[in-house]
């Protein structure tokens, strides 16, 4: 990629995103800068990564043709009142805070500006992301084929229409502490019944990647692949009865609702 990247803040997603560009090859570590309000974390990541740093937003505003604001929700008022006047033309501004739709950062500028809205999630940290795009009018098909593969070196990317962004925590940026969830009660089943714990531990973890991998590839149903693994009268379909008494997918479902209405503000 011939184009430049900047990120204002580099926490740990950030530092995720870049590290798998640079791990893909989309970009030299010379194409990249970053901006930090610490010294000490400018330091740790240019000297890790060999990028351009510095505690300087608008110099990495000024740098930048894809422009990642890698802060919090209300840091971004004050930062794009700092930026704005040193963003080039073409810049596109990438977000990643959940809460932050594109017409506020539009309404930031006092004039058209290309806008990607995105919700990254903890998983781009192993290269197995899953980013949610959506993007405002001035963007192009040459943009967003550019910040796909930005975000594809670090896991997989689906545009959806913004107004479905509030349902995305759920289902893939809160998701991970569910399957987590879950791969501790596996690993507390095993070691209940004789397995240590660490061997529990990686034998779940890679059953749910497994599991996990057999429907993107496959791209069968889910039900269908537990059909095949349930032999009629056998154990495996006794635990899936079992899950269906206790109500897993009712907790699921009920779990997702919260997340969806806490994210819309929902009950606070």
């Amino acid at each position: 990629m011939s184009k430049r990247i900047g990120f204002i803040g580099c926490g740990k997603m950030g530092e995720a995103m870049l590290e798998g560009m640079l791990l893909a090859e989309i970009i030299s570590p010379d194409g990249i800068m970053i901006s930090t309000a610490s010294l000490e974390t400018k330091t740790k990541i240019t000297t890790k990564y060999k990028v351009k740093g510095t505690i300087d937003n608008k110099e990495v505003a000024g740098f930048a043709d894809y422009l990642f604001l890698g802060i919090q929700p209300a840091m971004h008022k004050q930062v794009l009142e700092e930026v704005k006047d040193h963003v080039k033309e073409n810049t596109v501004i990438i977000t990643m805070a959940a809460g932050v739709d594109i017409a506020f950062i539009e309404n930031s500028f006092e004039r058209k500006v290309k806008v990607v809205r995105t919700m990254p999630n903890t998983p781009a940290l192993v290269g197995e992301g899953m980013t949610a795009i959506s993007m405002n009018d001035e963007i192009t098909n040459e943009d967003i084929a550019a910040v796909e593969t930005i975000l594809n070196s670090f896991g997989k990317t689906e545009i959806i229409n913004e107004g479905l962004m509030d349902a995305v925590p759920a289902i893939s940026g809160s998701s991970p502490a569910y399957v987590y969830m879950f791969i501790e009660a596996l690993a507390d089943g095993g070691v209940r019944d004789g397995i240590p714990r660490k061997q529990a531990y990686r034998m779940a973890a890679q059953a749910v990647l497994g599991a996990a991998k057999m429907v993107l590839e496959t791209e069968r149903h889910p039900a269908a692949l537990k059909d095949d693994v349930c032999t009629p009268g056998g154990s495996t379909i006794a635990a899936v009865a079992a899950l269906e008494e206790a109500q897993l997918r009712s907790g699921i479902l009920q779990a997702m609702k919260a997340c969806t209405n806490k994210t819309k503000g929902i009950g606070q």
